[in-house]
């Protein structure tokens, strides 16, 4: 019952949101970069923060410093979906905001590159995460198919507080009722993809950390593959890899091949939530097998990825030039 009171809470504070972003013009154009053609509410992502928010009033304030970090992260996400702000500024908080997230899950206790190696991975995949938001729908699926992996393995083995996953899922499925449609009511905005990596890595830190397995980072295999690969033809290309781009294969799929966006979305989540059960079921396998499941993963993936992309550059992108 209390699930369902949440669920609702969420959707009246969502559209509490709408009113507010378009009473000040919170919107989101197209350009010739963008897969939409229409314009449309921006930042509805905001939600994945209330669902945070929720958690930690009801939870006696637990995780303080990982609910400081994301708080910083949205508040300045949110200010630069509107003002579009200094990178500085936006890349001193982000670190601080990444130092936190650290401090809660006690790295500043190891070694220093511990701290090091968490500080980049975390980083480099919120970034890449806000990339990755670029069609309706996919921050949607491919979040709940994280967070729905990150709950089941907490079923065995706690290693965070339920609530904090279930309401994320929660505040997913608010967002994707009004994303994941032809036409969105709202998208994510810096502010979600932000938010919501954010709150995904906080839980996946802390499983890894709780088991010592760093094969649950296939729990992000598909944008991982994606994101690497782009940027190494970008970079190929000599194009700057910090500029808005639409060389993703989600978006090739989307917009060059025609398929249907909805679908792609769908399939992203879908295809990492089918390496995500196999991965938990791979994680209580000796250090060979799992090394050798991940090393397949990897190159399966890389490959399908490199004959799809090969294959709609060939054939819709070089023919129309």
């Amino acid at each position: 019952m209390i699930y369902l009171i949440i669920l609702v809470v969420l959707f009246v504070l969502e559209l509490l949101y709408f009113k507010v972003a378009d009473r000040f013009n919170i919107i989101d154009k197209p350009n010739e970069r963008s897969s939409h053609s229409s314009i449309t509410l921006r930042g509805g992502g905001i939600i994945f923060y209330f669902g945070a928010l929720i958690y930690f009033a009801t939870s006696g304030f637990q995780y303080p410093w990982f609910f400081l970090g994301l708080t910083l992260m949205t508040l300045i996400s949110f200010l630069d979906d509107i003002f579009t702000l200094s990178n500085k500024i936006r890349l001193l908080v982000h670190f601080s905001s990444v130092l936190l997230m650290t401090y809660q899950l006690d790295l500043f206790d190891m070694p220093w590159y511990y701290l090091l190696l968490g500080f980049v991975f975390v980083v480099g995949v919120i970034n890449a995460y806000n990339f990755m938001d670029g069609i309706n729908g996919i921050t949607a699926c491919y979040s709940l198919a994280v967070a729905i992996l990150l709950l089941i393995v907490n079923q065995s083995i706690v290693f965070i507080g339920q609530d904090l996953l279930v309401f994320t899922i929660l505040a997913v499925l608010v967002f994707g009722f009004f994303n994941f449609r032809t036409k969105a009511k709202c998208f994510a905005g810096d502010v979600g993809s932000v938010a919501i990596a954010y709150i995904l890595l906080f839980a996946l830190g802390a499983l890894i950390l709780s088991t010592g397995n760093l094969i649950y980072i296939l729990f992000l295999a598909v944008y991982g593959i994606d994101a690497v690969w782009t940027i190494i033809r970008r970079l190929y290309l000599k194009e700057n890899i910090f500029e808005a781009h639409r060389s993703h294969l989600y978006q090739f799929l989307g917009n060059e091949a025609g398929i249907n966006k909805l679908l792609v979305s769908f399939l992203y989540g879908l295809v990492q939530f089918i390496i995500g059960l196999l991965v938990i079921q791979f994680a209580d396998k000796d250090i060979t097998t799992q090394l050798l499941f991940s090393f397949g993963v990897i190159i399966v993936l890389s490959v399908i990825y490199l004959i799809l992309k090969t294959h709609i550059i060939n054939k819709y992108v070089v023919k129309a030039s």
